[in-house]
């Protein structure tokens, strides 16, 4: 499982890239627009955080293959270290998959809702599929069950392609999502907190805190 942060918060990216193991960063146009600074000063400051090993992920806006190819190339070349663009899924999105799968840059194909769109992206090249867990929730669907879906079919077909599930609300959907066997999500860096957070770990710590301290005060381990 890999856990990539979904922002292009610097502060958020720094914290959360100091305490958890990620494996990259995403963004798309309207978490860089929230942003409102130059575009590559933003990808500057991310890379210059999470390194050159761990993945950056930057949407195009481009609407043609050409362009979109043009614009990822560009991505890629000041990106500065791992690079994978983002593309929505469309027939001229799947044309610019074709083409830069040639060219050796990795796809991510985005805004996915169904298990057919995830399988056509694949087969076009893309290193990864984006199906959007909670915005299928919103609409009276299920968006665990559609990532689950996903990974069976992919497992059918023997496709290389990671299912990076994005899209969260609650840490119950990350979970259902890693039991169905996705081999990423992408969350905000207060999902990925409560990922961690649990009544009874906290009950367990204070529990531990509370003994060392009825024997030992404040006198730590460091102390003897």
């Amino acid at each position: 499982m890999e856990y990539i942060l979904d922002t292009a918060d610097i502060q958020a990216i720094k914290h959360c890239n100091e305490f958890y193991p990620l494996a990259g960063v995403t963004t798309n146009p309207s978490i860089i627009a929230k942003e409102n600074r130059n575009f590559w000063e933003i990808v500057k400051e991310i890379r210059d955080i999470i390194g050159p090993d761990k993945t950056f992920f930057a949407q195009t806006v481009q609407k043609t293959a050409d362009l979109i190819v043009e614009e990822a190339k560009l991505m890629n070349e000041k990106s500065g270290g791992d690079f994978c663009v983002k593309i929505p899924i469309s027939e001229e999105g799947l044309k610019a998959t074709i083409a830069l799968k040639k060219l050796g840059i990795k796809v991510l194909m985005t805004a996915i809702f169904s298990p057919a769109q995830a399988l056509i992206a694949a087969k076009a090249g893309a290193d990864y599929v984006a199906p959007y867990v909670n915005r299928l929730d919103n609409i009276i669907g299920d968006g665990c069950e559609v990532v689950a879906e996903i990974v069976e079919q992919f497992a059918i077909h023997n496709m290389p392609c990671k299912v990076l599930a994005a899209s969260f609300k609650n840490a119950q959907q990350v979970h259902q999502c890693a039991a169905a066997g996705c081999q990423c999500v992408t969350v905000s860096a207060d999902v990925l907190q409560t990922v961690i957070m649990h009544p009874m770990t906290d009950a367990a710590i204070a529990g531990f805190e509370r003994d060392w301290q009825n024997v030992y005060g404040d006198k730590k381990i460091l102390d003897f």
